[in-house]
């Protein structure tokens, strides 16, 4: 399995199935098509290929800025390979790129993953203003050598699954709907920084997660979740937000350990949304903060106690 940087380093011998999109997140929606993809490369032979992008084409094209994604590209990399993919190709989204024919990309997929057969979404179109729909691609294919097989869209509540309605539920805090979309909880993951040390102070230490500046943070807010770092897991109570109780000036990741003692600093950590217990909000004093923080813990804890 392998995760390549560009077309040119890659050469595949093997007659290959590939799909081709973004996957920002790898929704259900993403996961059942590639699902399908892997089951026929295995069934008939050939090797499964997804190629990947980044920065997100929306960010070149409509000159999108501040936190977009819903995966890191090595996470996004990472998920595809354990479903099964043999060969992820996350190619550089540029200007350059943009303007790349149709006709022309396919060429470089066929020679350079042996491409015989590209699976898409019915809504799929690639190439220079999206000139390679499904019906093009279609009769690109009759002529290279390839074929189309589309995969329709997966539904829930009659709209498909995208990554644009999970930036949105998360947008409003809503991270039980964006689990069900991703189908798992969303989660962020970074390095364990030095911060004010204010939860130490009040008696909760927290670990601030240096996250990519990049990646959808949910609404400001307490949430209930998990905390994973070396193999090992913890309930969290996780804020999201400014700290208006001390006048922040920016947005940060703290989570609360629940029966945690030790030293983060330096460390990877992953942090889950499971539900959010409330907004965030400035109170009238440390006391009031400490009084609401304990009841947060104990209602974390009492959620993700009656979870399996």
């Amino acid at each position: 399995m392998t995760h390549a940087r560009s077309l040119d380093s890659v050469h595949l011998s093997t007659p290959s199935i590939v799909s081709i999109g973004v996957f920002d997140g790898l929704h259900l929606g993403h996961q059942h098509l590639v699902r399908h993809l892997v089951a026929e490369a295995r069934a008939s032979g050939r090797s499964a290929v997804v190629i990947s992008f980044h920065p997100h084409p929306d960010a070149v094209i409509h000159g999108i800025t501040g936190r977009y994604y819903l995966t890191t590209p090595e996470e996004r990399a990472a998920m595809l390979l354990a479903l099964g993919v043999d060969t992820v190709i996350t190619l550089p989204f540029d200007e350059a790129l943009r303007r790349v024919r149709a006709a022309d990309f396919v060429d470089q997929l066929v020679h350079h993953v042996s491409m015989t057969s590209l699976w898409v979404g019915s809504d799929f179109a690639l190439g220079y203003r999206r000139e390679g729909n499904v019906v093009l691609l279609s009769e690109l294919g009759a002529a290279r050598g390839f074929s189309v097989h589309t995969v329709d869209l997966l539904l829930a509540q009659n709209a498909a699954i995208s990554a644009t309605g999970i930036r949105q539920a998360l947008a409003e805090g809503a991270v039980e709907q964006a689990a069900a979309w991703l189908g798992r909880p969303y989660a962020v993951s970074g390095e364990v920084v030095h911060g004010l040390a204010r939860g130490r102070t009040i008696g909760f230490p927290t670990a601030n997660v240096d996250v990519w500046d990049g990646l959808v943070l949910p609404a400001n807010g307490i949430y209930a979740g998990w905390a994973s770092f070396d193999g090992q897991r913890y309930m969290s109570a996780t804020n999201v937000g400014l700290r208006p109780t001390f006048n922040g000036s920016h947005v940060t990741v703290e989570a609360y350990l629940l029966d945690f003692d030790g030293d983060l600093y330096g460390r990877q950590i992953t942090v889950t949304f499971e539900a959010r217990l409330r907004p965030e909000q400035r109170f009238s004093g440390v006391d009031a903060l400490i009084a609401q923080i304990r009841a947060d813990v104990e209602a974390a804890r009492a959620l993700l106690q009656a979870r399996p």
